[in-house]
């Protein structure tokens, strides 16, 4: 029985790189995955945003939050935090100013 896929909700700022896509679909496996593999295999198709949301050692960058399904994977486990099918994840740029 295939598995419900992962919806990643996209920032204004990040859907401009990929056409104006406000949301990208990935597929799950039947076993949970990591926030990593998420990314990679969302990524894999839209090369452009792997260097906005992570650095060059594949952490998520300081100023990007990734919640799932509502809790910040950012303040736990990071790259680590389990992502279950049929998540909803949400990628939030930080905003600053003064």
């Amino acid at each position: 029985m295939p598995s419900a896929p992962v919806r990643i909700i996209l920032p204004g700022m990040l859907r401009d790189l990929v056409g104006g896509l406000a949301e990208i679909e990935v597929e799950s496996p039947a076993e949970s995955q990591t926030v990593a593999e998420l990314l990679d295999r969302a990524f894999s198709e839209h090369r452009i945003l792997d260097g906005k949301v992570r650095d060059e050692r594949g952490q998520i960058r300081r100023h990007v939050k990734v919640f799932v399904n509502g809790e910040d994977a950012t303040r736990g486990e990071g790259i680590g935090a389990p992502v279950p099918a049929g998540a909803r994840v949400h990628i939030i740029n930080a905003v600053s100013g003064g």
